[in-house]
């Protein structure tokens, strides 16, 4: 009488218990895949970003040092041009040459200061530069590892849906694919670069 609360289980009954713990046990190993993968996923997606800011700002600071790079070709050519009549002057009738020969010879040194620190700079925007494509080629990665763990997560939502074991396996797969690909970002390795006997450092 289950208005009072008590029911009399059949061989049925039993049955589909026992169906519905089996059931239970399976969908409670794919909930917790799919946290863990959640969890995981989480982590490279923060990564992801991290690296591409990082990327953004190196490539700022390239462009920064690019602008001084550029301010110093200018002052160096103020420089010349400074030079250049000078050593016009001293060619001029009823000047003195030694006056303007010192002059010359500042500008000659001055320049090449300016010189070196223009390339200085120079130097050290294409540096930033390097580092910024290093850090979007690692943002890449992480990037494909993320949505290798996000079709890992889906397949297994799939599988939740259709009880087929082979898309739970297919999921692992995938989810496994992905932490490699988590793990080489991490290391700053291209795993594709193996294949051509190298890495990316």
């Amino acid at each position: 009488m289950s208005g009072h609360g008590f029911h009399v289980h059949g061989p049925h009954d039993h049955a589909v218990e026992h169906a519905g713990h089996s059931n239970d046990k399976f969908a409670g190993n794919i909930a917790v895949t799919t946290a863990i993968l959640a969890t995981v996923g989480a982590l490279f997606g923060y990564q992801g970003g991290a690296t591409q800011n990082e990327a953004a700002m190196y490539k700022n600071n390239a462009a920064i040092d690019k602008t001084q790079a550029a301010n110093s070709w200018s002052y160096y050519q103020s420089k010349s041009s400074k030079q250049n009549l000078a050593e016009l002057a001293m060619i001029l009738p009823g000047v003195d040459p030694e006056k303007y020969k010192a002059e010359v010879a500042r500008y000659k040194t001055e320049k090449e200061d300016i010189k070196k620190d223009a390339e200085k700079w120079e130097a050290s925007s294409a540096e930033w530069n390097k580092k910024s494509d290093a850090m979007m080629h690692t943002h890449h990665q992480w990037a494909l590892a993320t949505t290798a763990v996000q079709i890992a997560i889906s397949l297994a939502a799939i599988t939740l849906l259709t009880h087929r074991k082979w898309l739970l396996y297919t999921s692992y797969g995938v989810a496994a694919a992905g932490v490699v690909l988590g793990i080489c970002a991490a290391a700053h390795v291209d795993p594709l670069a193996f294949l051509g006997g190298g890495a990316h450092h």
